[in-house]
């Protein structure tokens, strides 16, 4: 049995720096640790890869030879590989005892809909890999509440398409603010609780304003099935990834298994971690963000509404 992650997410969110930082952790911890690259379309690695596409297949060969566009090259790719598991099985088993990270192409339609991504992965699962799906989502996309709603509905599209243990992560939290001072308190994004305040603020934006009926149903879609969350990281900071990595533990079962020294503590720690997010995403938003937002936390919204019930 190993364990592993499978790191999604669109381009540019930072599945590549991810793999890269979290080896660099797990190694840190003890962990023999390889990388696998699974995506066709990178050239370039920060990392060695213990596994790499590029040796059975590459998006630039595939653009050459058939004359395909970026995003119909990376189908064609994934699809081939499927065509020849065996080589990717031939590969893995070389890794025996080994935490592996599989870095995975940005095409979100291949996580979205599209069969080659999730027959593979259901085919690592036969060789008793152990997995769950990393979602990254740059954290900068919370920025604008039109963006928001499409991050949702991709992770939620994502969520199901995957049929995997899911955790969904709001990446590059240190540059949240970048492109502008956020509406609402960081609990609002990631707890994604209470999305008709979204509605609310969507209302001063004339163009946005147009879609209110179907940015409601697009909200009650998401809120109907109330699966997606997300957790924030850093990955240069060690703590911001350890509690990130604590998460991901529990998901793919790895803190319940066998590679390394357990103990009550562990699992303790593990039973009662929920309780703590609420202090993880205020330290995240103390650390990251200005003060001053428009409506009270997800917490104090609570308390007032036991108030008001009472």
């Amino acid at each position: 049995m190993a364990f592993a992650q499978v790191v999604i997410g669109p381009p540019g969110a930072g599945k590549t720096t991810y793999c890269n930082g979290m080896k660099e952790f797990l190694t840190s911890l003890g962990r023999k640790v390889a990388v696998v690259n699974l995506d066709p379309a990178n050239d370039i690695l920060p990392y060695e890869a213990a596994v790499d596409i590029a040796d059975l297949i590459t998006v630039s060969d595939v653009m050459d030879k058939l004359k395909l566009g970026p995003n119909g090259g990376l189908v064609y790719c994934m699809e081939y590989l499927e065509k020849n598991v065996d080589w990717l099985k031939t590969k893995l088993s070389a890794l025996t005892g080994q935490y592996v990270l599989f870095d995975c192409p940005g095409q979100v339609e291949l996580f979205t809909h599209h069969n080659s991504m999730r027959n593979i992965v259901a085919l690592l699962q036969k060789w008793n890999f152990n997995l769950v799906a990393v979602h990254l989502v740059d954290s900068h996309y919370c920025s604008e509440p039109s963006k928001f709603i499409s991050v949702l509905l991709t992770s939620l599209s994502t969520m199901l398409q995957m049929e995997l243990p899911h955790v969904n992560i709001l990446s590059k939290i240190d540059l949240l603010e970048k492109y502008g001072k956020l509406a609402f308190n960081l609990d609002f994004y990631t707890e994604v609780l209470d999305l008709q305040y979204l509605l609310q603020y969507m209302e001063g934006d004339q163009f946005l304003k147009k879609y209110k009926k179907l940015n409601e149903a697009l909200i009650g879609l998401v809120q109907d099935y109330s699966l997606v969350s997300f957790v924030t990281l850093n990955i240069q900071d060690r703590e911001s990834t350890l509690d990130v990595l604590k998460v991901i533990d529990k998901a793919n079962g790895y803190v319940f298994g066998d590679l390394e020294e357990r103990n009550m503590q562990t699992l303790m720690s593990c039973a009662v971690g929920a309780d703590f997010e609420y202090f993880k995403t205020a330290s995240a938003q103390e650390k990251y963000m200005t003060e001053d937002k428009q409506v009270p936390s997800v917490k104090e919204r609570h308390e007032d509404r036991g108030t008001e019930e009472s």
